[in-house]
């Protein structure tokens, strides 16, 4: 389905009981994301802020439910849209033999003719109103969490073009706002853009640049997508709205969008111009990302519909919005995997708690051994999922959403020793835990049968043993156990540790193995004290955030070889203690004004019954003030 403006995806999702108008004030500095992360955290409405200073309303948490995704994408169900690509993959595979059956394949490629896009002539809706003096001010742009370096535009459609090609890039990336008409452009080391940007460099030309903002949610969906390059994005809006993508000229530049998005932000980056120091920002990893330096985007123009509405998202601890963006993408491009990376792929999914690159699940057909490392190479070498940092690869009888049950495989066919893997590689700019700036280590978990031996071994609780009394009275740094897993089937241990010297968890390994107060599981998993042992969704969050794995995985050696156990540190890492020298981030929680200003005005906002604040759950995380430890 393709929407006209962003104000017919309101209504519609208003009419589907999706969407909450709220008329009281609430400030974009802050409040709007306590607001919508309670909501989101509790499977919350989309939340349409009407009063908050500036002509526009705000939008957020638009696409944070299943139901609402699909609203977005014009599907009953996200499947509809893999079964689609892949009916159309199998349609040009396959071999055409006869005029028949080449005639037969006319309807798709007119279909894939009609999703092209398209440039008209004249002014669109997006040219309605022009500034006559631009002033990202006069929008309502959220500061999002305490330590954020600023006000962030966070839902942008950013438009550049390859100047040797004329291709064009639509891409997403936050821009923090310095000024009226100055902002800075979050473009990632290894995205479509930042290659743009280095050729006008080479060139040593002026780069043209223009951000939109709303119009069809499939728009701001494309923009996230991770495309091959040189594949327009607007296809992709164009295939999943059934409807190519209009567009218009700019007015200041030579660029083209759509001619229905609610704002227009035209300008342009001088590759020559000195770099702006930029954040920090709350960020998706449920960290802030700290303060560096990129470009500067200068604002020439800015022009809006008469009913432009003002999209924004905030992420942070997960879930957030962005991982149900994060599930259309696991059905979109499935099928594009399977037929051109790995074709024994049964399916694939990133938990939240992996915050997109950290975690990746993949089942498969397996047929010969050592395949599942095959399929490991084969994922981390396929575009962006050269970020994933952690994979585990298990049969296609597993239900990859079903985790206790995946731990379970895991622990019945999992040798610590034998079937784990560790690579080097590129990690996500945000990734703060490698010791050098976007690379680092991965770890993939073969969790596999192998068809000739039969089924593993099933986790007896018996089988795991743990002396708790003699532990803590032994190590009070080990404040909190969770050695309750095995009950469950699954073979892993969960310490909270509070580190006081160098070497601290390596150490204490040691001495519980050689101890004997610990014996029998094939996983052991250190976070630091305070860390709630007990919620696994947190342990799983902090621990995959925390971890180099070629560092922070090993085992240990024993009068009898090597131990048969993985122990993990996903503990924080310090100078001190670490020799760690990079800038380590705080957790991003709120700071109590704010959790007192919203549940003041909690009754006036028709949310219901009040919601505490998911920051309060956090706070014991945090380590200092402000966004780095």
């Amino acid at each position: 389905m393709a929407y006209k403006s962003l104000n017919q995806f309101i209504t519609a999702l208003e009419r589907a009981g999706e969407l909450v108008r709220i008329s009281e004030f609430v400030s974009p500095r802050l409040e709007m994301t306590e607001i919508a992360d309670r909501m989101v955290k509790h499977g919350g409405k989309a939340l349409l802020f009407e009063n908050n200073g500036t002509p526009f309303p705000v939008l957020i948490n638009a696409y944070a439910s299943d139901e609402r995704i699909c609203m977005a994408l014009g599907v009953r169900s996200l499947d509809d849209i893999g079964n689609q690509i892949s009916g159309l993959l199998k349609d040009f595979a396959s071999p055409k033999e006869s005029l028949i059956d080449r005639l037969k394949m006319l309807p798709a490629l007119q279909n894939i003719a009609s999703w092209m896009p398209a440039t008209q002539t004249g002014r669109g809706r997006c040219q309605e109103v022009v500034m006559t003096e631009p002033d990202l001010t006069r929008l309502p742009v959220l500061t999002c969490w305490p330590a954020d370096g600023g006000p962030f535009i966070t839902l942008p459609g950013v438009h550049t073009k390859d100047p040797e090609t004329g291709n064009r890039n639509l891409g997403m990336y936050r821009m923090q706002v310095f000024g009226a008409q100055l902002t800075g452009m979050h473009w990632h080391l290894h995205k479509g853009s930042a290659h743009h940007y280095n050729k006008y460099k080479s060139a040593n030309r002026r780069m043209p640049v223009t951000v939109t903002l709303g119009g069809d949610p499939a728009y701001t969906y494309a923009a996230t997508a991770p495309l091959p390059e040189n594949l327009d994005e607007y296809l992709l809006a164009g295939f999943l709205r059934k409807k190519r993508v209009e567009l218009v000229k700019c007015l200041t530049n030579d660029l083209e969008v759509p001619c229905d998005v609610d704002f227009v932000i035209e300008g342009y980056v001088d590759p020559q111009e000195e770099l702006i120091l930029e954040g920090p920002f709350g960020d998706h990893t449920g960290f802030y990302s700290l303060a560096d330096n990129f470009p500067r985007f200068h604002v020439t123009c800015i022009t809006h519909r008469k009913d432009a509405v003002y999209p924004a998202t905030i992420v942070g601890i997960p879930p957030q919005e962005d991982g149900w963006i994060g599930k259309a993408t696991e059905k979109i491009f499935l099928m594009p995997i399977k037929t051109t990376v790995a074709p024994e792929v049964s399916d694939m999914h990133m938990p939240v708690e992996g915050v997109f690159h950290n975690i990746t699940l993949v089942s498969m057909n397996k047929t010969y051994p050592g395949q599942a490392f095959k399929i490991m190479s084969s994922l981390w070498g396929a575009g962006q999922m050269m970020f994933n940092k952690i994979m585990v690869v298990a049969d296609a009888d597993v239900v990859l959403t079903d985790y206790l049950a995946l731990a379970r495989r895991i622990s019945e066919e999992t040798d610590p020793l034998d079937d784990i893997q560790f690579v080097r590689g590129p990690v996500d700019i945000l990734d703060h835990s490698s010791n050098k700036y976007a690379f680092g280590s991965k770890v993939g978990l073969d969790a596999t049968r192998d068809p000739s031996a039969g089924p593993g071994t099933p986790v007896e609780e018996s089988s795991c043993f743990i002396d708790t009394n003699r532990i803590h009275s032994r190590f009070p740094e080990i404040t909190a156990i969770n050695s309750q897993l095995p009950s469950a089937g699954i073979s892993v241990l969960l310490l909270a540790i509070r580190k006081e010297k160098r070497n601290h968890v390596r150490e204490i390994t040691r001495e519980l193995t050689n101890s004997g107060l610990v014996n029998g599981y094939k996983f052991v998993v250190f976070i630091d004290s305070p860390g709630d042992v007990n919620n696994l969704h947190d342990v799983t969050w902090l621990a995959a955030n925390n971890l180099d794995p070629l560092r922070d995985c090993f085992t240990v050696e024993t009068g009898a070889g090597k131990y048969p156990c993985l122990f993990v540190d996903g503990t924080r890492k310090t100078r001190e203690l670490d020799d760690f020298q990079r800038g380590w981030p705080n957790v991003i929680v709120m700071d109590d004004t704010t959790i007192r200003s919203v549940d003041q005005k909690w009754s006036k906002l028709g949310l219901g019954a009040l919601i505490t604040s998911p920051s309060i759950n956090y706070k014991r995380l945090v380590v200092t003030d402000g966004a780095q430890v």
